[in-house]
């Protein structure tokens, strides 16, 4: 005996108008080529060809083939003609929605869904996460051809069919950009467009999502490749309202803006971009001030999400002043250097610079998404990629004996430019410090916690600091120098062995990243760097906070180190009095 499908509270409040027998929606398994083992829902308009490519799919790749049209008529007991002239098109769409939550939580298959059921959002949220989308793009001229004359869809029976498909692009194209997977169909034959479904479904690989969970908020940060190009895709289903704000360096605009511009309009994405010089200046009181000026000026709404296209400068600038107008708008990161994948645009802080110091004004701000591109380290600089690449030891160094031994194998090969072993050091070194900063969101632990994502940084800073932020060391590059300091201090005072020193001493040299400050072409005084050290925003009661370690994956905080150790370390590492 079939039963009547019930209405649910996650559906719908209202027991639905159309009776729907699921009992009667096709299950039908199949073993299938695909290692992923989900499904593949095909969407587009009308004529473009996904019950014909669908079916010759199915059978290339060993799957069940289904049609959700016709399961919906199986399920409603009569066409889709009648359902429209019973019902009408809202209870139709509710219909159709039920139907592919069945056909998808069942085993995989080949779907070709209706030309309007991508376009409710629950829908879209589930065939995300239990399918893979692709959208058969067809132009216009060809779509026309292939309907006329039929007279089942209820869609062209009012008005003319042109007509109709010209208003469908436009509503449904920006929708449609958000598959995982475009293939541009046109004039090819079936089983070419199929080849073209193959092969796509082959290159493609689902990003990696890193899912972040503070309690008061969840966020994703997502790792791939090629992300930039499905910005649009990616974002539309997060943003409050579909307007942005870029703010970007011009290295990273000449670089990369063109295509995260063709990808926000892809899916109908408003923007508007500003530009900033590249480099450390720019987190400046008079750079913020500029921005948000202009910012205001526009008239932007609290629902206008903040974009941070660019490095570990633009990600602090924009996020604070995310944080800071209208009392906060929404974020996302798209960091684009490896230290602000796996660094500055995970964890929510946000600042710019006073002449006292570095990030001594801002905010935590906790981004709606991070999307990590791997594919924009291939336009970096070498040395670029070694500053990043610190930080990733940095979170071994600090607790994940793990990931610093994976860094001493796979460390040549990130920095060769590998984009496989770089997704997968972006990946657990996010993942760390996703852990960190969860636990202790705000940096209020009396010790430990988020200020143990601080190893190195605080004789870095004096580096960076003594210099003048001008670029002369990068930050990683301090960061850099400053690991080793701080195995230094902690064999110094007793706390470290010393074949760990020597450890992480080789490891930095073999991949020829800064280890000494003997290294750099400058010269140092120690006092000079003690002096920066003493405003260090870490302060407490006089006392400077460091970081140190009782050996590899064992750090922890401290606030009783004596300065004269301290200056005794920087004198035997290259500084003169």
């Amino acid at each position: 005996m079939s039963s009547r499908i019930s209405s649910s509270l996650s559906d719908t409040a209202d027991p639905p108008p159309i009776p729907l027998d699921l009992e009667r929606v096709s299950h039908r398994s199949g073993a299938g080529l695909l290692p992923s083992g989900r499904s593949i829902v095909l969407v587009g308009l009308m004529g473009a060809g996904k019950t014909t490519i669908g079916r010759r799919l199915a059978t290339r790749l060993g799957l069940p083939f289904v049609d959700a049209d016709v399961e919906i008529e199986r399920a409603a007991g009569c066409s889709i003609a009648d359902v429209f002239r019973l019902y009408g098109e809202p209870a139709f769409r509710d219909g159709e929605r039920r139907v592919i939550r069945r056909l998808l939580e069942g085993p995989p298959m080949v779907l070709a869904t209706g030309g309007g059921a991508f376009m409710n959002a629950q829908t879209r949220a589930f065939v995300r996460e239990r399918a893979i989308s692709v959208w058969l793009r067809c132009p216009l001229p060809i779509l026309l051809r292939r309907v006329q004359g039929r007279s089942h869809r209820p869609l062209l029976n009012d008005t003319s069919p042109r007509d109709v498909l010209a208003r469908l692009i436009t509503e449904r194209h920006p929708i449609y950009a958000e598959a995982d997977i475009v293939v541009d169909c046109g004039e090819y034959n079936v089983d070419h467009s199929t080849t073209r479904v193959i092969e796509a479904l082959a290159l493609s690989r689902r990003p990696v999502r890193l899912p972040i969970d503070l309690g008061h908020t969840t966020y994703d940060i997502v790792i791939g490749t090629d992300l930039i190009s499905r910005t649009g895709a990616l974002l539309a289903p997060l943003l409050p309202q579909k307007r942005v704000i870029i703010i970007t360096d011009e290295n990273v605009a000449r670089h990369h803006l063109p295509k995260l511009h063709a990808a926000l309009r892809e899916t109908d994405i408003q923007f508007r971009t500003l530009t900033v010089k590249p480099g450390e200046h720019s987190k400046s009181f008079a750079t913020y001030e500029r921005l948000i000026d202009s910012i205001l000026e526009e008239g932007v709404e609290r629902k206008t999400t903040i974009i941070a296209f660019g490095g570990g400068v633009v990600g602090d600038l924009a996020g604070f002043i995310a944080a800071s107008t209208l009392r906060g708008l929404p974020f996302v990161q798209i960091p684009t250097t490896l230290l602000s994948q796996v660094d500055s645009s995970v964890g929510g802080k946000t600042g710019i610079n006073t002449r006292w110091g570095k990030n001594l004004v801002g905010a935590f701000h906790q981004p709606l998404c991070v999307l990590a591109d791997v594919s924009t380290l291939s336009t970096l600089p070498h040395r670029e990629l070694v500053a990043g690449y610190a930080e990733i030891v940095k979170s071994g160094l600090i607790a994940d004996p793990a990931l610093f031994e994976w860094c001493e194998k796979n460390g040549e090969a990130l920095l060769d430019g590998d984009p496989e072993t770089q997704a997968e050091a972006i990946r657990r070194a996010c993942a760390f410090k996703a852990r960190v900063v969860a636990d202790d969101e705000r940096e209020q632990h009396s010790s430990g916690g988020r200020a143990l994502l601080n190893l190195g940084h605080t004789f870095g800073h004096a580096l960076e600091a003594e210099l003048g932020y001008d670029g002369r060391l990068l930050h990683g590059e301090g960061v850099s120098i400053g690991l080793r300091l701080a195995f230094m201090l902690s064999v110094k005072l007793g706390l470290c062995p010393a074949q760990d020193l020597e450890r992480v001493t080789a490891h930095l040299k073999r991949l020829k990243m800064p280890a000494q400050i003997r290294d750099l072409p400058y010269s140092f005084r120690a006092s000079d760097l003690m002096a920066h050290m003493q405003r260090d925003k870490k302060m407490q009661d006089g006392q400077l906070s460091f970081v140190l370690v009782h050996g590899i994956g064992q750090a922890f905080t401290s606030r009783n180190v004596p300065a004269e150790t301290v200056h005794q370390v920087l004198l035997d590492d290259g500084c003169t009095p």
